[in-house]
């Protein structure tokens, strides 16, 4: 990790980004038609440098049709630290028949009981990631401290 803002904040490298999101399964997804944009929850599991998830055909799908280029982020935060993993890539749906079987051995499966037969991949183009420890804020009438 490096250090900023006065050691408050740390950026995670690529690696421990990596590892957060393993760590976790709820994400959102990042869509972006025109003007419009759109957060969608999803599920996930990391594979390798990708992460994948399921859905059913529906507006992710008609979104990714038309613009492929995605946000994913995924957050955590105990009473002690907070951190936050955003990457940015490309979404394409799984054709491939060899694709799809490897995808059906993840551990991945729909959080609500509904028939989910496409997978997406997102793959990474950029990471980043940050932590910081979660303290009492400073006090704010103090005129020493920064502002």
């Amino acid at each position: 990790m490096n250090a900023t803002d006065e050691g408050r904040v740390q950026e995670l490298t690529a690696d421990e980004s990596w590892n957060r999101l393993r760590s976790q399964e709820l994400g959102r997804l990042v869509t972006r038609v025109g003007e419009v944009i759109e957060v969608f929850p999803v599920n996930y599991v990391v594979d390798g440098g990708s992460l994948l998830f399921r859905t059913a055909e529906g507006s992710k799908l008609a979104e990714l049709t038309i613009n492929d280029r995605v946000v994913f982020e995924v957050d955590d935060y105990t009473a002690a630290d907070a951190w936050s993993v955003v990457v940015r890539g490309r979404a394409r749906t799984l054709v491939d028949s060899d694709e799809i079987t490897a995808a059906d051995a993840l551990p991945l499966r729909p959080w609500v009981p509904t028939l989910k037969r496409e997978y997406v991949q997102i793959r990474a183009h950029e990471i980043s990631g940050r932590s910081f420890e979660r303290t009492p804020e400073p006090d704010h009438t103090d005129p020493s401290e920064p502002t």
